[in-house]
Order: C-alpha cells, then sequence, then structure tokens
C-alpha cells in the first residue's frame, strides 16, 4: 500500500518483540535475585535461630551476674558484624540486579534508537521536505537519549552511594 505505513508497521512490530524480550530477561533477572534474596534470608534466619539457642543456653549456664553480664555484651559484636555481612550481601545481590537492569535496558535503548533513526531517515528521503521533519526527530531522540543518560547515572551513583555505607559501616564496625 505505502511503502512508510508498511516500514511503520515493520519498526512497530520489531519494537514490540524487543519489548517482550526485554521484558523476559528482566523478569527473569527478577526471579534470579528474588530467589538470591530468598535464600539469603533462610539461611540468615537458620543461623540465627542456631546462635541464638547456644548463646541463650551458656547465658543461661552463667554461675554469676559478672558471667551473665559478659556473655550478654561478648554478643554484642558478633551480632553487628553479621548485620553488616547480611547487608553487605544484599547490596551485592541489588548491584547484580540493578547492572543486569542497566545492561539490559542499554542494549534495548540503542537497538530501538538505531532502528527509529534508520526508519526516520529512510522516511525522509522518500517524502518531500522529509529533512525538517528527520531534523525534529533527530532532536527529539538526541533529548532522550541524553535523558535516559542522565537517569543512568543517577542510578549507578545511588548504587555506589549504598555500597559505600555498607562497605564504610562494615569498616567501623570491624575496628
Amino acid at each position: 500500500m505505502f511503502p512508510i505505513q508498511d516500514q511503520i508497521s515493520v519498526a512497530t512490530k520489531a519494537n514490540i518483540e524487543a519489548n517482550l524480550a526485554l521484558y523476559t530477561a528482566l523478569t527473569g533477572k527478577t526471579l534470579e535475585s528474588v530467589e538470591k534474596l530468598f535464600t539469603l534470608n533462610i539461611t540468615a534466619a537458620r543461623a540465627s535461630m542456631e546462635e541464638s539457642q547456644a548463646a541463650t543456653r551458656q547465658i543461661l549456664a552463667a554461675k554469676d551476674p559478672q558471667e551473665f553480664f559478659s556473655l550478654v555484651a561478648a554478643q554484642a559484636k558478633p551480632n553487628i558484624e553479621k548485620v553488616v555481612a547480611y547487608g553487605g550481601h544484599l547490596t551485592n545481590i541489588a548491584n547484580s540486579t540493578q547492572a543486569e537492569f542497566t545492561k539490559a535496558a542499554e542494549s534495548q535503548f540503542a537497538q530501538f534508537s538505531s532502528k527509529m533513526t534508520e526508519m526516520v531517515e529512510e522516511a525522509a528521503q522518500r517524502s518531500p521536505g522529509g529533512e525538517g521533519v528527520m531534523a525534529i526527530l533527530k532532536n527529539a531522540m538526541g533529548n532522550a537519549a541524553s535523558t535516559y543518560e542522565q537517569f543512568t547515572r543517577t542510578a549507578k551513583q545511588a548504587v555506589d552511594a549504598v555500597t559505600v555505607n555498607v562497605n564504610g559501616t562494615a569498616t567501623q564496625t570491624n575496628t
């Protein structure tokens, strides 16, 4: 019928397929992260329960108040270290997930930008006065790319800040 409409239809279909592939990949990565988080929580809960039972037995076996308070105080530092280690594991899971999401989004955005540029250039070549439309679309795509890059930088900075905070807490706890 009309070549431009056919191109738009093909581009729309390709975009939908790419979005479906992205959705599938991100869903898989999300499920992997949830599985890691679930495993971490089960392991931490099991270890905490076992350690609490052992600590309670020790504390109940104390022969005098001084030994009782000494045993209670001795539990504080290892517990803080375990909380920090747990936070470190959570941060690693979050960083890994964020990296996978960013990688997938960057790939998807690059493919989409490339296909849109091709489509716009071809449409501009086939239609009279297409240079003006092409300039407007290229400007819009440049703005979208700039916004996406800013979003990516901000997300990476947030993850880096969390990592620094967890590492700083771990360092303070170990001293």
